[in-house]
C-alpha cells in the first residue's frame, strides 16, 4: 500500500452537501479499494492565481490516505467526468507505508498539539524576563553613554578656553 495525498479544487457555487458528497465518494473509492482515509481537511473557498474554467475563487479539500495505485486512477478518472472539480492534483509520498501506525501518529500530534507542554511556557516566561532584563541594561548604558559624552563636551569646551 502506497501513501498519497490528493488536492482538488472544487466550483465555488457548489452548496456544502454537494462538497461533502464528492469527498464521500473519493472516500468511498479509496476505501473499496481496500485503502485507508487517514486525513480529510476543507481549505474553503479561496481566490485563484489564475481563471481555471472561467472561475476566479475555488474552494479547496484535501485528502490524505494510502491506497492502491488503481485507487489513485479511479478517483482521477471520477475527477475528469465531474463538471463540479475544477483542477485536482495527487502527489505520492511513500511507496509503502502502515496506514494504521501513521493515524496513530496523527492522533498522537494532535493531542501535543492541543496541550502546550510545560517547557513551553517556562522558556516564554524566561524570555519575558531576559527582555525586561535587557531594556533595564539597556537603559542604564545608555545613560552611562550619555554622561561619558557630556563629560568629553565639557573637557573640549575648557581646552578651547
Amino acid at each position: 500500500m502506497r501513501r498519497y495525498e490528493t488536492i482538488f479544487i472544487v466550483r465555488p457555487n457548489i452548496a456544502e452537501d454537494e462538497i461533502d458528497a464528492v469527498i464521500n465518494r473519493t472516500s468511498s473509492i479509496i476505501e473499496g479499494d481496500s485503502g485507508t482515509i487517514i486525513k480529510v481537511d476543507k481549505w474553503g473557498l479561496k481566490k485563484l492565481a489564475y481563471l481555471i474554467k472561467k472561475e476566479s475563487q475555488g474552494y479547496y479539500v484535501y485528502v490524505d490516505y494510502a491506497g492502491m495505485p488503481a485507487s489513485v486512477s479511479e478517483v482521477e478518472r471520477i475527477f475528469r467526468i465531474d463538471d463540479k472539480i475544477l483542477k485536482y492534483l495527487t502527489v505520492k509520498l511513500a511507496d509503502s507505508c502502515d496506514p494504521e501506525a501513521l493515524k496513530e501518529e496523527l492522533a498522537n500530534a494532535e493531542s501535543a498539539a492541543e496541550t502546550p507542554a510545560e517547557d513551553e511556557v517556562k522558556e516564554v516566561e524566561s524570555s519575558d524576563s531576559d527582555k525586561e532584563n535587557n531594556a533595564e541594561s539597556t537603559a542604564e548604558a545608555s545613560a552611562e553613554d550619555k554622561v561619558k559624552e557630556e563629560e568629553s563636551n565639557d573637557s573640549a569646551e575648557e581646552k578651547n578656553d
